[in-house]
């Protein structure tokens, strides 16, 4: 029996012993390859710019990487039709997804939560490309229906749908937000005569705003790393303009076309793809490390 003891402590022993280590090596391989992604995405971009000067790079509006006479290269136009399809996505989003959200956490009983919540969160299980061909082959004619000068390909199509896919994202994780705001200061406001509409607005709003503004800039960044709804439904021509009737690229979009073109490997367009990677990495990054801010600079410690 006291063998026994013996040969279960020495177990249990070993197991503590490497459990950390398994999850130190977990830890450590993540970020090794994070670090081996950002390298190689700054090794080929400063290859790219030893090809093109960073000022053309940054401040052209003409995007002709395929010209044969003279290729130019410049992310403007990439930039805006991310910036427009964001723009148009978040304005999808935000207001149904918060009202959602408000419905769901302050108004809706158990059972119909129960019931449209699941609802809701099936469309983020939706395959982006499924959403790509609803925008192209649904959206897009509906559409053209109400504008007559809307392209076949344009910004505005993919934009709406897009807000659609992160709809979820904002009502899911705003409701998280809402749903952590004591009951006691619901009935405090309640007590003190305030009706359900002004508790909602006036105290589980304000009481939740860093999660609920967190969720927003998530779904600012989920709209800009976006790749398959735009690349079928917004079109590959590199127009640097605010009309999104009119058909654009976005900078996932012309990765995908690089990638699956015939740019061949140590070329200017090859390298370029990279250029473009990077600046869509740090706009991601800047988006997530703002969500991360707002949340700790608003944070409310119950």
């Amino acid at each position: 029996m006291i063998y026994r003891n013996k040969q279960s402590v020495s177990s249990t022993t070993l197991i503590e012993k490497v459990v950390p280590i398994l999850l130190f090596a977990a830890a450590f391989i993540s970020v090794l390859t994070t670090i081996g992604i950002v390298f190689t995405l700054i090794f080929e971009t400063v290859l790219f710019f030893r090809e093109v000067p960073v000022r053309e790079f940054f401040t052209g509006t003409v995007l002709r990487p395929l010209s044969p006479v003279e290729p130019q290269y410049s992310i403007l136009p990439l930039i805006m039709g991310t910036m427009l399809t964001t723009i148009i996505a978040m304005f999808v989003a935000i207001p149904i997804g918060l009202t959602t959200a408000v419905y769901l956490s302050e108004y809706a009983s158990k059972s119909a939560r129960k019931i449209l919540k699941p609802m809701i969160e099936v469309l983020a299980g939706i395959p982006t490309i499924v959403y790509g061909f609803f925008a192209f082959t649904f959206v897009t004619p509906v559409l053209r229906e109400i504008i007559p000068g809307l392209s076949a390909t344009n910004a505005l199509s993919p934009g709406i749908v897009m807000g659609i896919m992160i709809i979820p994202l904002v009502a899911s994780l705003s409701e998280d937000a809402m749903n952590s705001v004591p009951n006691s200061m619901r009935e405090g406001a309640m007590a003190l005569g305030a009706t359900q509409l002004e508790v909602t607005f006036r105290v589980v709003i304000p009481a939740a705003i860093s999660g609920i503004i967190a969720s927003f800039v998530l779904g600012i960044s989920r709209a800009i790393g976006e790749t398959m709804i735009v690349t079928i439904a917004s079109g590959s021509s590199k127009n640097f303009t605010f009309d999104v009737t009119q058909s654009m690229q976005t900078m996932t979009a012309y990765i995908v076309e690089v990638t699956s073109g015939d740019a061949a490997a140590g070329t200017t367009i090859y390298y370029s793809l990279y250029a473009v990677a990077m600046t869509l990495f740090l706009f991601t990054l800047t988006m997530n490390l703002l969500a991360r801010y707002i949340s700790k600079r608003f944070r409310e410690v119950y």
